[in-house]
């Protein structure tokens, strides 16, 4: 018997420096240093801190781990807010060049995402229209909050976006939602990672709450929207969101009650939330169903090897089953049939051309 499929459904990978435009470096927009150590943007730069930020690398990465196929979202500094208008479509349109090709050449190994900027809406259903149509690209990553053309951010979930979700639903997409940007519109000084450690789950919390209050999940059927880093802070705030929903109706007249989100079969989250506790309480307010792997390799936060972490790719999964808090099914489902579910939804014949593309049968 085959061993059961794994899909890791939030991965990153980055170019090669050779592979990033000039452009890119001299409008300080992105770029990698020629020895791979740094990533980089005007004012700003990150260590690479694992070689499986490169795809040979990467395909090693998985093959060592036992992980059979990843999905690769955009890279979070190339949603493209602030930039201007002509450079940030030609920054977007090289990342999603690269992600077609990587889908392209490794097909067996890879399904990627595709990023719009919603502050333009038009050139988004233009650019999500090509992508599915000409390249079969059917993952739309979305900022949790982007800068419209005034300069005024907002949540990805505005009324304003609705022609998006619409067109999403019409192609039968996968969403991912990813936070980002917080230290820009947050007036906080930037120190000890709180970007990271504390505000991006408090940005998924907000584009939750607003993706429930307007009833997007059952207006728009057929999209399929997953919130990364498990949705973290939007488990824990559940019950203060019904309390001030039954609390001040005014101020929430023509929206949509918490509850009927909870569960809802048209949003997923990822698995990455650390500890156990942490994904007890995701499944006991969402259910397994509803739950993707989800490693956000290779950055330092993801499940990675790791001693100082006490990590390696699958330990919270691992942990889960060790604790009785979910079975080895369940386990098993939330790294293939959910992530495939979260992908495809309800079209069967999508999913058998994804198990025949990457040569695994459904039932292995």
């Amino acid at each position: 018997m085959k061993r059961k499929l794994r899909i890791n459904g939030h991965s990153h990978l980055l170019p090669y420096p050779e592979q990033i435009p000039k452009f890119m470096k001299e409008k300080g927009i992105f770029w990698v240093d020629d020895e791979r150590k740094f990533m980089l943007q005007k004012n700003w730069k990150r260590p690479v801190t694992d070689l499986s930020f490169f795809l040979d690398d990467k395909l090693e990465w998985m093959e060592r781990y036992n992980i059979d196929h990843a999905v690769v979202l955009n890279l979070s500094q190339l949603y493209g807010n602030g930039l201007r208008v002509e450079e940030m479509k030609k920054a977007l349109r090289f990342q999603n060049d690269f992600n077609a090709k990587v889908q392209k050449e490794n097909p067996t190994k890879f399904t990627c995402g595709f990023v719009v900027h919603p502050g333009f809406v038009k050139s988004a259903l233009w650019e999500i229209e090509r992508r599915v149509e000409e390249l079969d690209m059917r993952i739309l990553c979305l900022p949790t909050h982007y800068m419209d053309s005034i300069g005024t951010w907002r949540c990805i979930f505005d009324e304003e976006n609705e022609p998006i979700f619409e067109l999403a639903s019409k192609y039968n997409l996968a969403v991912e939602v990813h936070p980002y940007d917080g230290e820009k519109f947050i007036k906080l000084e930037n120190t000890a990672w709180r970007f990271h450690l504390i505000w991006m789950l408090a940005q998924c919390a907000d584009a939750y709450h607003f993706l429930t209050l307007n009833g997007y999940p059952d207006k728009y059927p057929n999209m399929r929207v997953c919130f990364a880093h498990g949705g973290q802070l939007a488990q824990i705030n559940l019950g203060r969101r019904i309390q001030g929903f039954d609390g001040r109706p005014d101020l929430f007249k023509g929206k949509v009650h918490p509850r009927k989100s909870v569960g809802h079969k048209n949003i997923f989250f990822d698995t990455l939330v650390h500890d156990t506790k942490s994904f007890k309480l995701l499944l006991e307010n969402q259910k397994s169903k509803q739950i993707i792997a989800g490693l956000d390799d290779p950055y330092p936060l993801g499940e990675m090897e790791s001693q100082p972490q006490s990590s390696y790719p699958g330990k919270l999964l691992d942990l889960a089953v060790e604790q009785n808090i979910i079975s080895a099914k369940e386990r098993d489902e939330i790294w293939s049939n959910n992530v495939v579910t979260w992908l495809f939804g309800e079209d069967e014949k999508l999913k058998t051309d994804f198990y025949k593309r990457i040569g695994h049968h459904e039932n292995n």
